[in-house]
């Protein structure tokens, strides 16, 4: 049972710990929020699209050198 109890304070401050972390974390308004989510979604739509050309652009060289005939 001992133990236990130990345990169980262990957690409680635990706890106490991350809701005190919480209280300091500066939230973004909504207009922030807006903004970072839109230019987070477009670098991906970017980046997704440069992988997307260099993938079709690796894969048509590796088909181009591989059937070639000597």
């Amino acid at each position: 049972m001992a133990e236990s109890a130990k345990t169980d304070k262990k957690a409680v401050r635990f706890f106490d710990g991350v809701k005190a972390e919480f209280k300091k974390i500066s939230w973004p308004d909504k207009d922030s929020l807006l903004k970072q989510s839109v230019a987070v979604v477009v670098i991906s739509l970017v980046v997704g699209a440069i992988i997307t050309v260099l993938d079709f652009g690796l894969q048509y060289g590796v088909d181009f050198i591989t059937t070639l005939k000597f």
